[in-house]
């Protein structure tokens, strides 16, 4: 029995981002129904497509589900389908993506009828704002998110990935609208609806640099292939064999990866030490570092790094996932089957030991029933007239920092849940920075970061020295009476301090914990140090990226570290659900590196049936014909184009100027365009090159056009959609002020989750939690303060030494 097989849920409608979220539940047991017209799901039929002529993209989305067709022109559709739906837990609806002929239903019946139901809608943009009406592509949501203006060569034009992205992260975001529903109704009884914005769910990988340009100001641009803003090195490198993923943030780890390549001089050159100097000089680095790497190959420079504690990898291709030994051990490469075809496809990344997801399955064919084992389902209880947030009663220990375990809980903080957050005066938080020279510390740095307050709203703070046994002692007293602990260390921290989950599961059987590493626990590599950038270099996902014949190329300075923590919130929303109904707890790992390798699905799918190279399509589209990124009037202005369909052929040949085109009948289908496409390229460079990108866009939408704008991320603080739509919210905080945080994508009401509570100042609730929960009395908090085991103020870099010899004196 999978830890969801007690769900029945219903899809509807042709969205990617529905047939994920609903994979993920079937994945760990739930009985998912694919409603479907007689022609299939529109997604069957995209590109890549296997020898037999399966499409690869909707491999991967839809395995181990059933499918049932409707046609909407028979008599009998509706009712039916208004009975399948009434005696369902979830419905997932995709209509505002692609109806995709779905019959009509009455929803408001439907929920006189099964008052719990939980709805899941998309939309690309919302139900309101300038936008709201807009065609769309996943290309050019992500131009409008700021993620594809500082990707490519420094002249342009932006560089982009095929269209297999806000799938994936609309799915991780309605996968935890609907499961924070689940536990939400074993609380209270109550149905919920969810409404999803695609747009405001691809924020999440962008909002870091949103609001770092929000409080650096807008310093930033694109700076070449493989080159991202603050820090260099970071990116892609060519070696005697293979390519390289290169990452150095901190000072020490660009002195190892000098002194690894032999570069003394550029070692202690104290002009470079740190990312944003290197940055001035990126030709000069280059020059003395690229001609070392090509000495060896990318497998002897990982060993290399590993032994240095250097965050390197080597970037595999499409081939090399499917044939490492160890991501099928995992799950992270399972075996899937379709029609006749067998092959592989990325697996479910949430890697819970008790109750693991399913290995593979198969894709069903149309109307294709697939018969599984099923819980009973639960009776949940009658419906409360409440306003309670979803996950209210539920208490996590965070020990998480940076970005991608911060994003996890604090999604779950946005939902209700009670998240106490551990740091040390000692060592905080590393997104409040990692600088302990007296300056930084005495003006009080650490209490004015942005990012960190972005990542750590809702939640409440306390500092415990876990090196020593007073502050062991109280972490192990709250882990107690905990629901959830959340920890994204390297993988032998926690259990080094005596927190290891075998210790915690004895004090605790009910207690889920998650460890968040960069290549799992049980990873051959589970030493390698990593950043977000590292995961991705390592996803395979950058092989399939750029132009054909050129190197592979990261999307982004950090995209793993979004997805790793989205990706987490789904793993422990999945074993908190098991944990309410059987009291049993588990430990979860995540490898994050593997939470990235669902962006190379449709590829891995279809190399491992027909065994080709992928085809790299630069800017364009294997569907979409035109499909790319045009320069507009104004420096560095772009916008993405893409024609989704045959019905917009004709109007975006109007609008050109190109009525010859909108009438021949070679060019109504995508195959037809294909062959005069870099005349139609040039066509539409030479009309948006005229014009300012915003009114580009403007005109193209008028007339049904997908088209969006190529924006900096600092441009989405003011971005007219999301303002209409209150997503960006303010907050006043101590130390900064004043400041714009981002909201969840999905809301149960117009207005977005609110934000209850400003980020905690360091150690502000130690008295609150260690008094008022915990009940020690005011002189034992008083000690703890005085030896340094607590506190609200962070040390400086000789001052844990010296408070340990004092405090053991």
């Amino acid at each position: 029995m999978g830890a969801l097989s007690h769900l029945r849920i219903v899809e509807i409608g042709s969205a990617a981002a529905t047939s994920y979220c609903a994979r993920l539940f079937a994945d760990f047991g739930a009985d998912v129904q694919k409603i479907e017209p007689p022609r299939g799901d529109p997604l069957r039929r995209t590109a890549p497509l296997t020898p037999k002529g399966h499409s690869a993209w909707f491999a991967f989305l839809n395995f181990n589900k059933s499918s049932v067709v409707f046609d909407r022109n028979d008599a009998d559709a509706a009712p039916r389908l208004h009975e399948l739906i009434a005696g369902c837990d979830i419905l997932l609806d995709g209509r505002g993506i692609d109806a995709a002929d779905c019959p009509d239903i009455d929803l408001d019946a439907i929920k006189r009828d099964n008052p719990g139901l939980i709805h899941l809608d998309l939309s690309w943009f919302g139900d309101r704002g300038p936008y709201a009406d807009f065609a769309a592509t996943d290309s050019t949501i992500r131009a409008l998110t700021g993620l594809i203006k500082l990707v490519g060569p420094e002249q342009g034009p932006p560089m982009h990935a095929p269209d297999f992205q806000t799938g994936i992260l609309g799915g991780l975001w309605g996968f935890i609208a609907a499961s924070s529903s689940v536990l939400g109704r074993m609380a209270d009884g109550r149905g919920r609806e969810s409404h999803l914005s695609l747009f405001e769910a691809s924020i999440a990988v962008t909002e870091y640099i949103m609001f770092e340009a929000f409080q650096r100001g807008d310093i930033m641009r694109r700076i070449g292939v493989n080159r991202f803003w603050p820090t260099f090195p970071v990116g892609i490198y060519e070696t005697k064999q293979g390519w390289l993923g290169v990452t150095t943030v901190t000072p020490a780890q660009w002195r190892a990866f000098c002194e690894m390549l032999g570069l003394p001089e550029l070692r202690d050159d104290q002009t470079l030490v740190m990312g944003v100097d290197r940055l001035r000089r990126v030709a000069d680095i280059e020059a003395k570092i690229l001609p070392k790497l090509k000495q060896r190959t990318a497998q002897q420079w990982f060993a290399e790094g590993l032994a240095r504690k250097i965050p390197i990898v080597p970037v595999p291709e499409i081939a090399d996932l499917i044939a490492d030994e160890e991501k099928r051990a995992r799950g992270a490469i399972v075996p899937v089957t379709i029609g006749d075809e067998s092959g592989f496809a990325a697996g479910t990344m949430q890697r819970l030991t008790a109750t693991p997801p399913l290995r593979g399955g198969r894709v069903p064919d149309l109307g294709e029933q697939q018969r599984r084992e099923a819980a009973p389902r639960v009776p949940a209880p009658e419906p409360a007239a409440t306003n309670r947030l979803p996950l209210e009663g539920i208490r996590v220990v965070d020990f998480s920092m940076g970005w991608a375990g911060p994003i996890c809980t604090r999604t779950l903080a946005d939902l209700g849940a009670d998240v106490i957050k551990i740091e040390a005066i000692q060592y905080p938080d590393w997104w409040r920075g990692v600088d302990r020279r007296p300056a930084y510390v005495l003006e009080q740095m650490y209490e004015k970061s942005v990012r960190y307050c972005i990542m750590n709203r809702n939640k409440r703070g306390i500092t415990l020295d876990l090196t020593r046994p007073k502050g062991l002692a109280l972490a192990k007293r709250l882990l107690a009476d905990a629901d959830l602990v959340v920890d994204n260390y390297s993988v032998e921290v926690l259990p080094k301090l005596g927190l290891g989950y075998d210790v915690l599961h004895q004090i605790n059987p009910k207690l889920v914990m998650m460890s968040m590493s960069a290549f799992g626990a049980g990873s051959v590599h589970r030493d390698c140090r990593a950043y977000g950038s590292t995961l991705e270099q390592g996803s395979g996902l950058p092989s399939v990226v750029g132009d054909a014949g050129g190197p592979p190329v990261m999307s982004h300075t950090a995209f793993g570290d979004a997805v790793g923590g989205l990706n987490g919130a789904a793993a422990v929303l999945t074993a908190l659900i098991h944990a309410k109904l059987t009291g049993q707890g588990q430990f979860i790992d995540l490898a994050q590196i593997e939470c990235m390798m669902p962006f190379a699905a449709p590829w891995i799918v279809a190399h491992s049936i027909d065994s080709k190279p992928p085809v790299k399509y630069g800017n364009r589209h294997p569907d979409f014909v035109p499909h790319g990124c045009f320069r507009c009037a104004g420096e560095d202005s772009w916008i993405v184009v893409a024609v989704s369909d045959d019905a917009m052929w004709p109007k975006l040949a109007r609008l050109l100027g190109r009525e010859d085109w909108a009438t021949n009948g070679t060019l109504r289908m995508a195959a037809g365009r294909r062959a005069i496409e870099p005349e139609i390229e040039a066509a539409i460079t030479a009309w948006t090159s005229t014009r300012d990108p915003d009114e580009a866009m403007a005109l193209l939408q008028a007339e049904g056009v997908a088209a969006g704008v190529a924006r900096l991320p600092i441009e989405l603080l003011k971005d007219p959609q999301l303002r209409a739509r209150g997503f960006i919210q303010e907050v006043d905080r101590a130390f900064i002020g004043r400041h714009p945080q981002p909201s969840m994508p999905f809301r149960e009401g117009a207005a977005p989750f609110a934000i209850r509570t400003v980020p905690p100042t360091l150690g502000e609730h130690n008295r609150e939690i260690l008094v008022g929960l915990l009940g020690l009395s005011d002189a034992e908090l008083a000690e703890l303060a005085q030896e340094g085991i607590i506190g609200t103020e962070m040390l400086m870099e000789e001052q844990p030494v010296k408070e340990k010899k004092r405090a053991a004196g």
